[in-house]
């Protein structure tokens, strides 16, 4: 919403928000990062909501019982989804739209590196900050630049990814995440239907059977020899990795395999956009990152510090696949948000976390986050944990997380990567630089 809202205003119309974190006081920095835009922030009690607005546009988690939305009703404003609005801004470029189960924000990331670097001026829209906007003082989720190109993340968990029709559609995977696999992959199927150009990781066995073209596909580690564009070669050595690409070579001061597959996506991206394998790999060699994306702290008395907003279990396990070379132990944290979905994932979360785990490593755990509204409470993280520590992993429960550090501290030596993992709580950030601090 607050990238939607920017990209708005940087197009010269006059926008205004609210949000319920804006009451709690839980909304970090953002609120006076968007007024510093000139965009006017409201606490969510109505008083935004004036004669003479022209739209109400409100995102998947506002109910009809909020009090914006009963008053927009009472005014006849019109009130639209943000997917339905995001559609229609996309529709006025030429869109490249990032869509699968994981790394769609990185990957968006580094395909704007890319198209800025060759000169295209693109604009974007996502659902994270790139760090070297973060660092001019912004929320870093959106830009308005003077191209033709727009690329956008393209979600499929309210399955808002069907109204898009984008100019260039890429696929990174398909995993179980808020819906059934079999649904996924009939939302997706949609997708690829609607893009004018499409590419698929073949290296997925489900994205792959949703291929489009082979000529724009992309494979790792000569997982499909029909992909138009191999990776190969993959090292990671300390926080660095290095790959190729068709005979190109690509380094980057990043961590992970799953992040050398989401710099195979933007690039193949940006290459049926007509930038070349070399421009792209000068661009990433420079790449800064992604908020909260294998974001590196620093290391404090001997023990690296990383945080990342891995959320499901797929993102978890490579999420700690990715600190494993980096150190000969790690200890990562999770604080699985809404009780519905961690339900929904249980068994997932479970093998895929203890598979990831080595003899030394630990996986703990603090409760579910729960952002309000509705829910039944019918599960804890202590389940998840009993289960993996059932597997024979080293797995811990420490309800409030703010005793963690007191309860894990003996067990953070010298030569420790301390991974911290959760999402859609904003306190998280603050949460994990409160941690490195007091290390």
């Amino acid at each position: 919403m607050s990238a939607i809202a920017q990209y708005l205003q940087g197009t010269g119309l006059a926008v205004t928000g609210s949000d319920r974190f804006f009451n709690d006081g839980k909304a970090g920095d953002i609120k006076a990062k968007l007024e510093a835009e000139g965009i006017k922030c409201f606490l969510q009690n109505g008083e935004g909501i004036v004669p003479g607005t022209d739209l109400v546009v409100v995102s998947t988690a506002i109910e009809d019982t909020v009090i914006e939305v009963k008053k927009a009703k009472e005014l006849g404003i019109p009130i639209v989804r943000r997917s339905e609005l995001l559609a229609l801004i996309a529709a006025t470029k030429k869109t490249i739209a990032i869509g699968g189960t994981s790394g769609k924000s990185t990957t968006t990331g580094m395909l704007f590196d890319i198209m800025r670097h060759a000169g295209k001026q693109p604009s974007v829209i996502s659902g994270a900050g790139l760090v070297d906007l973060i660092k001019k003082d912004k929320i870093g989720n959106a830009f308005v630049g003077t191209g033709e190109w727009l690329i956008i993340e393209a979600d499929e968990s309210d399955g808002s990814i069907v109204q898009y029709r984008p100019e260039i559609g890429v696929l990174l995977n398909v995993e179980k995440d808020h819906k059934e696999l079999d649904e996924l992959v009939k939302v997706f199927e949609i997708f690829r239907n609607n893009s004018r150009s499409f590419s698929v990781n073949r290296s997925n066995e489900y994205s792959r059977e949703l291929s489009a073209n082979a000529k724009n596909d992309f494979c790792v580690d000569g997982g499909d020899p029909d992909a138009g564009f191999q990776s190969t070669a993959f090292r990671q050595i300390g926080f660095h990795i290095s790959f190729s690409i068709n005979g190109q070579e690509f380094e980057m001061n990043i961590l992970g395999r799953h992040n050398m597959e989401n710099a195979v996506a933007a690039t193949v991206a940006a290459s049926i956009a007509g930038v070349s394998l070399a421009d792209a790999a000068a661009a990433l060699r420079k790449y800064e990152g992604i908020y909260r994306r294998t974001q590196v702290l620093g290391n404090k008395n001997g023990v690296w510090v990383v945080d990342d907003f891995a959320h499901n279990p797929v993102k978890c396990a490579a999420a700690i696949n990715a600190c494993q070379p980096v150190s000969e132990k790690v200890v990562a944290w999770f604080q699985p948000h809404g009780y519905t979905p961690t339900k929904f994932l249980r068994k997932e979360f479970v093998t895929e976390i203890a598979h990831a785990l080595r003899e030394k490593d630990e996986i703990w755990m603090s409760e579910i986050f729960y952002a309000g509204g509705t829910a039944i409470k019918d599960i804890s993280a202590l389940d998840l944990i009993n289960d993996i520590k059932g597997l024979g992993k080293n797995a811990y429960f420490v309800e409030d997380r703010n005793r963690f550090l007191e309860h894990a501290r003996n067990h953070l030596n010298s030569g420790t990567t301390l991974l911290l993992m959760g999402a859609r709580d904003p306190s998280l950030e603050q949460f994990s630089k409160d941690i490195f601090n007091q290390l």
